[in-house]
């Protein structure tokens, strides 16, 4: 069999040339492609799957940095010899240092334009339809310095994803990367649109893509945004693989707890990988069994406080079931003791009171807390999104939260995937640490990536006409 050769796009290596007029069955075009806001690395791992090669990427946290670093050495990605990270601010990246450290690399030859592609999702929060939102976030403002890079760079393709709360944000004051001032009240889509139209793209209308239609175990919208210059094949978002076969939990981790006959396709794919070594191996891995260590440590009273879930109960419905039908808490000892210390009953009369079911707020709010958001997953059901603070899902196959392991596979991480820091974090610390647990929820699934950037090495090899 002869041996498939790997070949960069047109100007980025000295050689370029004759890999591109010697094409033909036996020659890859390897595709160069840089991702912006990169956290731990969800969009990589898409990316590469995909086939495209990952010349340089970035993000301002040195928690996540050691993850994404940790993860390319993994797959034969060394910086400074085939690709180069920079942990920066983007308000600090520049089209010309960028260009810069690329061309440091080896035999690297690259210039304004030759960039193949720049995906990017700026952070996210600012937008978020789950909590307060405010346009004068300094946050929002990162998509606009981001549009900034791709002018400075000129790349063929373009892809920014963000929460759906990006499609309704409204910005008062807006100034444009050449001073124009936008109108009070106009969203965040139309002025990306018009930016980059301004520096020379074509812009499809945004789509909010469901990471569960793409082989992920998890309902997560995103919005996408796809831009393209004028003088290359039109690219198309990614139809779905999945929509009528959505993942369960168990699909995705009952063999984590146990509880699996059969590996399923999902668990074998995570457990053997999606992504390559650049050498075409998958790296290697060992088994994961989950111990008590992998598990939040939780109290014995936050442990009989979740025993009173069923699967698929959020706390709105155990509320209703505890009014409606009763509850027998004679083996919670600790909820008892906490209820006795709480009000003027005595043991004896709560456990009547809540078997009967004459319990008032108050005492409901003692026994659950006053938080609401919480839910005992199914595990005949998909996921709800991965958040980043773990705390508001229970776990199906034990009374405790979800590790950082389940929560990667949810997302679709390979197992070797390895999160690296603290697991995670609280109160002011939160400002500077990206903890694992934020770590992996932040991140773009990988599998939603992949479906986006094959639409994408389609484009540029219809471009190139392979």
């Amino acid at each position: 069999m002869q041996r498939i050769q790997e070949f960069p796009s047109p100007g980025l290596f000295e050689d370029n040339m004759l890999a591109w007029q010697n094409r033909g069955n036996d020659v890859v075009m390897k595709f160069n492609v840089i991702d912006l806001f990169c956290g731990a690395g969800g969009m990589s791992e898409g990316i590469i799957q995909a086939g495209l090669h990952i010349i340089y990427s970035s993000d301002i946290n040195e928690s996540v940095e050691q993850t994404y670093k940790n993860r390319h050495e993994q797959l034969g990605l060394r910086h400074g010899v085939n690709t180069f990270f920079k942990k920066s601010d983007i308000k600090d990246l520049k089209g010309k240092e960028i260009l810069k450290n690329i061309n440091r690399l080896p035999k690297a030859k690259l210039h304004q334009g030759n960039v193949d592609a720049i995906f990017g999702g700026p952070p996210c929060q600012g937008f978020s339809r789950a909590g307060l939102r405010n346009s004068d976030d300094p946050r929002n403002l990162l998509f606009g310095e981001y549009v900034r890079v791709v002018y400075e760079l000129q790349p063929k393709y373009v892809v920014m994803e963000n929460v759906e709360g990006f499609l309704d944000m409204q910005f008062f004051g807006y100034e444009g990367i050449f001073g124009h001032l936008y109108p009070n009240g106009i969203t965040a889509p139309e002025i990306l649109s018009k930016e980059l139209h301004k520096i020379g793209y074509e812009i499809l209308n945004p789509k909010v893509l469901n990471a569960a239609d793409y082989g992920v175990p998890q309902r997560r919208n995103r919005v996408v945004f796809i831009a393209y210059k004028n003088n290359v094949h039109k690219p198309a978002y990614p139809a779905p693989t999945t929509i009528k076969t959505h993942l369960t939990l168990s699909d995705a981790i009952g063999d984590l707890n146990g509880i699996s006959e059969k590996l399923t396709l999902f668990q074998k794919e995570s457990i053997r990988g999606r992504t390559k070594h650049v050498d075409g191996h998958f790296p290697a891995y060992k088994p994961i069994k989950l111990e008590k260590s992998d598990y939040p440590n939780h109290t014995d009273l936050v442990i009989e406080r979740f025993s009173l879930y069923k699967p698929g109960e959020t706390t709105s419905d155990l509320k209703k079931r505890i009014t409606n039908e009763g509850i027998n808490l004679s083996d919670k000892k600790h909820l008892l003791l906490l209820l006795e210390k709480r009000t003027d009953y005595s043991q004896e009369e709560l456990l009547s009171i809540f078997e009967k079911g004459t319990s008032n707020s108050d005492l409901i709010d003692i026994l659950l807390t006053k938080k609401s958001m919480r839910t005992k997953l199914h595990p005949e059901q998909i996921s709800p999104t991965v958040l980043t603070i773990p705390d508001d899902y229970i776990s199906p196959y034990g009374n405790r939260t979800f590790s950082v392991r389940e929560l990667a596979r949810l997302q679709s991480f390979d197992d070797s995937f390895e999160f690296l820091g603290n697991r995670t974090t609280g109160g002011k610390r939160r400002r500077i640490e990206v903890p694992q647990y934020t770590q992996v929820g932040n991140a773009v699934p990988p599998l939603l990536a992949r479906a986006i950037a094959l639409e994408i090495k389609y484009a540029l090899e219809k471009t190139y006409c392979l």
